[in-house]
């Protein structure tokens, strides 16, 4: 009975050695969201509502602007400026817009970032965007 018990224990040695070789070769496996990123995310994380590692889908419109708050859980305030034209005193209008963007924990973009935003369904009362990449760090 000995034996059999050792032969047992030298079959679940070698089968844990086979996944933990398995888990080595695993690569990160990042969906493409359909806009070429030039800084992916080079962490993993298990966010539903992110667009790489989840099943959240991008659609719409782009911007780049500069993150002003970081304070909220996965969520940032990203803002930037843009001129509009005033057509009776032909000048223009300096104007300013701020946005509540989703802030995957594999990106995690902090105050002061320029990132790029990208449009998706609404996540929550104030959400409709999410950040898709960081591209100058602060």
């Amino acid at each position: 009975m000995a034996e059999k018990t050792a032969q047992k224990g030298k079959k679940s040695e070698s089968s844990g050695k086979k996944t933990a070789e398995k888990k080595k070769e695993v690569k990160i496996k990042i969906r493409d969201i359909g806009i070429e990123v030039k800084n992916p995310p080079k962490k993993v994380c298990n966010d539903e509502k992110c667009p790489y590692h989840g099943h959240l889908k991008i659609r719409g419109k782009i911007f780049q602007g500069v993150v002003l708050s970081a304070k909220m859980d996965k969520t940032v305030v990203v803002g930037w400026e843009y001129l509009r034209k005033i057509k009776k005193l032909k000048r223009y209008m300096r104007c300013r817009t701020k946005v509540a963007a989703h802030n995957p924990p594999c990106i995690n973009a902090k105050e002061g970032d320029i990132v790029r935003i990208a449009e998706c369904k609404p996540l929550s009362k104030t959400k409709s965007f999410v950040v898709i990449e960081v591209v100058k760090e602060a």
